[in-house]
């Protein structure tokens, strides 16, 4: 593949997968095209702008998700857009507005510009395993959730899951606009995502991994779907040059409960001394269960050990000052 033909778009490039994504895609030799809602945000933005190759490799545009036509000359020449871009919040006030538009909306912009282009290979399309989960069968220990899974959009809306909902909406959209237009999607579904930060702020899911590592109060028995951001990352990259990969991915290395998390925290840095725990008598309202990785492994992902991954995620936040 020749300099000319790899030209890539990156949505939403200052957070935090796309991040680690523009940084993997740069040290491939990849030219990304990364669009952020404000270029001259140096805050946001200087993080990317200090990657290797950045100078001479890396491009920013802004492009807003819910402006039709946003995303129409950024893709322009690309070979393949990853689509990251998408609110990640648990609480709001009003989720049509906040959440659902942003990530429904939003995708169909994407989308609607990369149909107009005849170079475009591909489309990776960052999705979550908030998509595959919620079907209302009971998660138990001898349950395997894979790729046939998916989230049912009315359970969402019922128990006010305005997250799920909307990258339940979002991926059947998606999954419709790409079928109807004949574009070659992927999409890929992490789970809880850790590793270290390359962005200078907290994401929702380094805050509520520092709110475990603080021990903070009581922390509630719920499972977590942990996978490492650079193997999340990692998987976008595959799920572009991998003539083969095709259809949905569940990208987990291992469910837990937040319990053992903090267990395994306290056996690393002992010296920190974690003042978790759960209340007397309480039941975990989300039971542990299996992901199969199968088919996250034929994109040639090596998952890396929680212990690594943990650590490394302490030692990121320790650095910028978080911990």
């Amino acid at each position: 593949m020749d300099a000319a033909e790899k030209v890539v778009c990156v949505t939403g490039a200052s957070g935090y997968i796309a991040s680690w994504l523009v940084k993997l895609l740069l040290h491939r030799g990849y030219t990304v095209k990364a669009t952020v809602r404000d270029p001259d945000d140096r805050k946001r933005t200087h993080h990317l702008l200090a990657l290797d190759g950045a100078k001479e490799r890396l491009h920013l545009f802004k492009a807003d998700l819910l402006e039709e036509g946003s995303f129409d000359a950024v893709v322009q020449g690309c070979i393949g857009v990853f689509h990251t871009a998408s609110p990640v919040l648990f609480t709001c006030t009003d989720p049509k507005v906040e959440i659902i538009d942003p990530a429904l909306k939003g995708t169909l912009n994407v989308l609607s510009s990369c149909a107009k282009v005849s170079t475009i290979k591909r489309v990776v399309v960052t999705s979550s395993m908030a998509s595959v989960i919620y079907t209302g069968r009971p998660l138990t220990p001898d349950v395997m959730v894979d790729e046939t899974w998916f989230s049912d959009p009315v359970l969402c809306e019922e128990s006010k899951n305005w997250y799920m909902l909307s990258k339940t909406l979002a991926e059947q959209a998606a999954w419709k606009f790409a079928s109807d237009n004949r574009i070659d999607m992927v999409t890929l579904h992490p789970g809880f995502v850790i590793g270290p930060l390359l962005q200078p702020t907290l994401n929702l899911s380094a805050e509520i991994f520092l709110t475990i590592a603080k021990g903070a109060g009581n922390i509630p028995m719920e499972s977590c779907r942990f996978i490492d951001v650079r193997d999340t990352a990692q998987a976008h990259v595959a799920a572009l040059e991998l003539p083969s990969a095709t259809g949905r991915y569940c990208l987990v290395k291992e469910v837990m409960l937040s319990q053992d998390a903090l267990a395994i925290l306290q056996k690393l840095y002992p010296e920190m001394k974690l003042l978790g725990k759960s209340e007397e008598g309480e039941r975990p309202f989300s039971p542990v269960y299996q992901v199969s990785r199968e088919k996250a492994e034929r994109l040639g992902i090596s998952f890396t050990p929680l212990e690594v991954s943990f650590k490394d995620t302490v030692e990121s936040l320790q650095e910028k000052g978080f911990l």
